[in-house]
């Protein structure tokens, strides 16, 4: 069974979401080692959530408490995070409500900028982490593909594909009421990975060529090589922020690369520029809001916490085609998974009959009758028998009723074992889909925004 434990801009704050972003990625590996529950692990962290997807061997209620309960107290320690103010920030979802809230958070429906273009990446890179830490399973393996075949699909066929979205493109959008001639702007760009890349594409597009790039690893002669900027060294750090209008951070660095002691050592320095605006897009956060209370530099600071409060208003009618391909993604999983529950008892059926065909032309056999053409027109009318019933347990599944399947067989043919193995997965897939007791110190739901999609 897989439930998902989610910390986002919509129910945390972003002090909680930086705490949890540093010193978790161990955490999930050790989940996966230790618990008697979880059998695989997926943690998506990003500037605007933190997401555990856990797939448990347990579907009773009591599993799913103690699975949850592990899960919050490890990434809790692993983050400093007291783990009531945890507690209280988490919506566990479980079942089905598991793959709608994926497809949505992969195709960017719940981003703070709605269809943004970073996002799907991110999810995919922390597959590819839980695939090298071995802490995938199958089912997750299966839920995650299907998100990013679904989140593809969004971007081509709806008119959030085209949008070019991202917080770096919001953030300058921001900072064009500070800025007046872009062209003439001197920048500084602090990072060298995805978001570096793209927000020195958002410069270009504005016009700006005065870019320098600084990295607190050291990357930045590679980065500027590549993308034809001038590389900072580290003795150069604070002369580059001296004289320059925008600093922009997007490293992923865990440690702050810009506070009010840089600044003003920077101000000391002959030439340094009395003014400049400070775009944080880090998570941990890379920029020490002291920064504001260095006078001398007239340092403006827009972090992604305000950036968040201006987030445009969703196109509507983009996000309406968006969600219903995201819903129509959703419901094909569901169906396809049902389907999947079943095939035990089907491929029971077939055996059974085609052992009993097997067994009664070896007997013909073994009288010394030779009937090829027969034998053949026996094996066909089997599987014309089969086919009826096999297409029916399908359509019994997807509509939820699987477990008529199971008793049909094991009333009709007498198959008890495989059909109380295939009633077991019938009963988890069931237990899935149930929410955990009310009583449970983190609110458990089949779906973290269904109230917000009744209301549009």
């Amino acid at each position: 069974m897989l439930i998902c434990l989610t910390a986002n801009h919509r129910n945390a704050s972003f002090d909680l979401l930086e705490k949890l972003s540093v010193g978790t990625a161990d955490v999930a590996k050790s989940l996966v080692a230790e618990s008697d529950f979880v059998q695989g692990a997926v943690v998506l962290a990003t500037c605007n959530r933190f997401e555990a997807y856990l797939d448990i061997d347990e579907p009773l209620t009591a599993g799913v408490t103690l699975a949850v309960e592990q899960a919050a107290e490890s990434f809790g320690a692993a983050s400093g995070t007291d783990v009531a103010e945890l507690r209280d920030s988490l919506t566990v979802l479980c079942g089905d409500g598991v793959a709608d809230h994926l497809f949505a958070v992969s195709s960017g429906l719940e981003s703070v900028v709605v269809g943004e273009d970073e996002i799907a990446g991110q999810v995919k890179r922390a597959l590819s982490t839980a695939r090298i830490e071995g802490t995938t399973s199958s089912s997750l393996e299966r839920l995650f593909q299907r998100a990013a075949h679904t989140s593809r699909g969004v971007k081509t066929k709806t008119g959030l594909g085209g949008a070019g979205r991202s917080l770096a493109r919001l953030a300058l959008d921001l900072a064009e009421s500070r800025v007046t001639d872009w062209a003439r702007t001197r920048v500084l760009l602090v990072g060298t990975g995805q978001y570096a890349r793209v927000t020195l594409a958002n410069l270009r597009d504005r016009g700006v060529t005065d870019i320098r790039v600084y990295s607190p690893s050291g990357r930045a002669v590679t980065f500027a090589a590549k993308q034809d900027l001038v590389p900072v060294p580290a003795e150069g750090y604070l002369e580059a922020l001296a004289t320059a209008d925008v600093v922009i951070t997007c490293s992923t660095v865990e440690t702050v690369v810009l506070d009010a002691a840089h600044l003003a050592a920077a101000m000391e320095l002959p030439g340094a520029f009395t003014r400049r605006l400070v775009i944080d897009l880090g998570l941990p956060r890379n920029v020490d809001p002291d920064v504001s209370t260095v006078a001398s530099a007239g340092a403006e600071l827009l972090d992604l916490e305000t950036i968040s409060l201006h987030a445009p208003l969703d196109e509507l009618n983009a996000e309406s085609d968006a969600r219903a391909l995201v819903d129509q993604a959703a419901a094909e999983y569901r169906a396809g998974k049902a389907e999947a529950e079943v095939t035990p008892a089907v491929v029971a059926l077939r055996s059974h009959l085609f052992d009993l065909l097997d067994a009664e032309i070896e007997r013909s056999r073994a009288r010394g009758e030779q009937a090829t053409e027969t034998e053949r027109a026996l094996r066909h009318l089997v599987g014309v028998i089969l086919h009826a019933p096999s297409v029916r347990a399908r359509e019994l599944a997807r509509d939820g009723r699987a477990d008529e399947v199971f008793a049909a067989v094991e009333t009709l043919f007498g198959l008890g074992a495989a059909g109380s193995a295939a009633g077991a997965a019938a009963a988890a897939g069931a237990a899935a889909g149930a929410a955990a007791p009310a009583a449970h110190p983190i609110a458990i739901t089949p779906d973290l925004d269904a109230p917000r999609r009744a209301q549009a």
